[in-house]
């Protein structure tokens, strides 16, 4: 019996954006994080000829996504999602654009992908995809980003980062470079899952809309990540989170996630990302089991601390 023969197989890494949201769009300097959460994919040889066969699987190894498309053309034969296989197809097909000889069809092929976290955290399931297709295929991963789904690309910067880093676009240029962010309160930093998944094009469109992106709002949403990765102490972390929500808020014309969500409670919270929706990031100067059973009691159960979520040392 002919066993399949691995071809390829990877790993991209989940990220969360600490600071620039939305006006990292503009050219804003952000602090990004990776994360330990990702996806992987394994591509094998298949039997069938000229066929590309897709499987997706959730971190319980249940299947969410079927499909089949023939090679070289990836029309659809078979899915069970089709706007899900039209975003794959896209991709795909950017990959070809730079690399001819990408699922030229010369050989049948299987594919895995699988996350290791739920894909409704919005750790990035898309990006992590899109950065492992285009290592797959050796092609540049922000041109097919910017070609297909959109965005700053900051996400792609931290799929295969080794820590930290800070990210800036000059024009549609990605400038990355890695930093040291282990801050000596790190233990006293947490994310809470909100479970209120937000559509990342939507908030990028009210932000265009609104006209948000001066360069005076820009040089002020750098400044304020100099200072985040600058803080020495949870008090002045406290204050570089308390006025980027202010800033932040105030250019998309939105409550802050602390208003809408825990006004009563003692420490910063911050939105990442897609404003409220997915994961906050919030401070603590209280012990651990106090700050965990505040947001239990609110109902919100998935409370992660630092260590947990940063990628191994």
């Amino acid at each position: 019996m002919e066993h399949n023969k691995l071809v390829f197989e990877t790993f991209a890494q989940g990220k969360l954006l600490l600071s620039g949201e939305y006006f990292v769009l503009d050219g804003a300097l952000a602090l990004a994080l990776p994360v330990r959460f990702g996806q992987s994919l394994r591509v094998e040889t298949w039997k069938e000829p000229a066929s590309l066969s897709w499987t997706s699987k959730n971190e319980e190894g249940v299947a969410w996504y079927l499909a089949e498309f023939a090679l070289p053309d990836l029309e659809v034969l078979t899915d069970t999602d089709r706007k899900i296989s039209d975003n794959l197809r896209g991709i795909l097909k950017a990959c070809q654009q730079q690399n001819p000889h990408f699922l030229d069809g010369k050989t049948g092929l299987k594919v895995l992908t699988q996350n290791n976290f739920p894909r409704n955290w919005g750790l990035g399931t898309s990006s992590t995809l899109i950065a492992a297709v285009a290592r797959w295929a050796e092609a540049n991963p922000y041109t097919v980003l910017f070609e297909t789904m959109g965005g700053s690309g900051y996400d792609l910067a931290c799929a295969y980062a080794e820590g930290p880093l800070l990210y800036r676009l000059e024009g549609q240029t990605p400038e990355v470079k890695p930093v040291v962010f282990d801050p000596p309160y790190a233990e006293h930093l947490y994310f809470v899952y909100l479970d209120k998944k937000q559509d990342s094009r939507a908030g990028i469109l009210r932000y265009r809309n609104l006209g948000s992106g001066t360069a005076a709002k820009v040089a002020e949403v750098s400044d304020l990540t100099r200072q985040m990765l600058a803080a020495e102490d949870l008090e002045r972390f406290e204050h570089v989170v308390i006025a980027h929500e202010q800033c932040i808020g105030a250019a998309l014309e939105l409550p802050t996630a602390k208003s809408l969500y825990f006004s009563d409670y003692w420490g910063a919270v911050k939105s990442l990302g897609a404003w409220g929706g997915d994961f906050v990031l919030v401070t603590s100067a209280r012990g651990e089991a106090e700050t965990r059973g505040y947001f239990l009691e609110k109902g919100f159960g998935v409370v992660l601390g630092w260590k947990e979520l940063r990628l191994c040392e």
